[in-house]
């Protein structure tokens, strides 16, 4: 029986000729990743285990991302943690503000994160990283102390799901319409402790950016990761970033999948998903009158600069509602500063919206947006929990660039096409 690439990847990380789902591994990591809010615990953790110095500066990457630029005097704090650790012991990847972005984002676009490694990040989006054929996956501050020490972490091999992408994209589909179906299709635990790879004709087609949308958002089905198999778009997009030399992983014959889902594409609206659950999804033209007070485009899911292309597309010449705010957030500064040249900042601050430096920001309540009670957001970030964004009694609502832009020129929730 042959291995999924996953296993492959836990294979020869744990230097085994092969593992099977089930079995408990302990692999070298190629990466551990630690943010603002995660990193702290790690390095309290790692000083009290007597760690003096990490197992490679090279291979230990902080980002402070999620309250950046400080908010407040703790978040200044926590930030502080991360900077004094990172000259103390010379890692090369600490990015600070200004030079930075949302960590998601960053790595694949520096050639951090790379084909056929393994992957471990204090954030459950670290999965993002799939999309470069890459295992990749979230753990706790525990973990992340235990590997900045040793350069390994422990791993239940996962079981896989095959899914696979057939027929043709309608208008305005994109990635993360694909991978919100498929959460409101499987549910928020779908996929518990799986790996979902993703494959199919639609996906080969799938932008290198639509791609990391969809890996990112695998851990809101329960997966462990998403994972998609490497091709000439992958290698097109590695060549030129790679820090260091990597080889890519490709999945045996043979394989036996937990189960193989198969999607016709051409059945797939642009979808909303409703709170307060990102699986609670519905077809655009079965969303109803919505009224909406804010809208964010940005993240780690949806702030590259394709994203922010539709969504001055929609917006260019026209307003944003008298009664919506809108919140536009590039995901790195290279993000901001190719949206500058391309002047979508004119188009954005010409319609209304506002524009952010790099951060998390708003899709974990943090800052730049967080919603008061009764209030409504549309989002194109990737979690909609209760208070997710700020008040309890707040509700958001997640949709792709081109709805989000949309429905702030609406003041409600409506399609690319509703105001044309």
């Amino acid at each position: 029986m042959g291995m999924s690439i996953a296993e492959k990847i836990l294979a020869r990380h744990c230097g085994r000729r092969s593992v099977e789902p089930g079995t408990f591994v302990e692999a070298r990591v190629d990466i551990a990743l630690g943010n603002d809010i995660t990193a702290p615990l790690a390095i309290e953790e790692f000083r009290k285990a007597g760690g003096k110095k990490v197992f490679d500066p090279d291979r230990v990457v902080l980002v402070p991302d999620h309250f950046t630029p400080n908010k407040d005097i703790n978040s200044a704090e926590q930030c502080q943690i991360l900077r004094s650790f990172a000259r103390e012991q010379g890692l090369s990847h600490y990015y600070e503000v200004g030079r930075a972005g949302i960590e998601h984002a960053l790595l694949p676009e520096e050639g951090i994160v790379l084909p056929g490694e393994l992957i471990i990040g204090a954030d459950s989006h670290t999965c993002t990283y799939g999309a470069l054929g890459t295992f990749a996956c979230g753990v706790g501050s525990t973990d992340l102390a235990f590997a900045m020490l040793t350069g390994k972490c422990w791993f239940r091999v996962p079981e896989t799901i095959k899914l696979v992408y057939k027929g043709k994209l309608n208008k305005w589909v994109s990635g993360k319409d694909l991978i919100l179906y498929t959460i409101g299709d499987m549910g928020v635990d779908g996929a518990l402790y799986k790996v979902m790879e993703f494959s199919g004709p639609v996906i080969s087609r799938l932008s290198m950016a639509d791609r990391l949308t969809v890996c990112n958002m695998a851990v809101e089905a329960g997966a462990k990761c998403g994972i998609i198999e490497p091709d000439e778009k992958t290698i097109e997009y590695v060549e030129g970033r790679a820090e260091r030399p990597y080889e890519i992983v490709h999945g045996e014959k043979g394989v036996h999948y937990k189960k193989v889902i198969e999607y016709d594409c051409s059945q797939i609206e642009p979808q909303v998903a409703f709170p307060p659950l990102p699986s609670n999804t519905r077809a655009i033209s079965r969303v109803g009158e919505i009224q909406i007070d804010q809208v964010v485009i940005g993240s780690c899911t949806n702030g590259r600069i394709e994203d922010l292309r539709i969504g001055a597309q929609i917006l260019k010449g026209r307003r944003v509602h008298p009664r919506v705010r809108l919140i536009v957030i590039p995901a790195t500064q290279r993000v901001y500063r190719q949206a500058l040249k391309e002047r979508l900042i004119e188009i954005f601050v010409d319609s209304g919206a506002v524009v952010s430096p790099p951060t998390c920001g708003p899709c974990l309540g943090g800052h730049m947006g967080v919603l008061a009670e009764g209030e409504r957001a549309l989002a194109t970030t990737n979690r909609n929990f209760i208070g997710r964004m700020g008040h309890p009694q707040s509700e958001v609502y997640l949709s792709n660039p081109a709805i989000a832009a949309a429905s702030a020129i609406a003041g409600k929730i409506a399609g690319p096409e509703s105001g044309k």
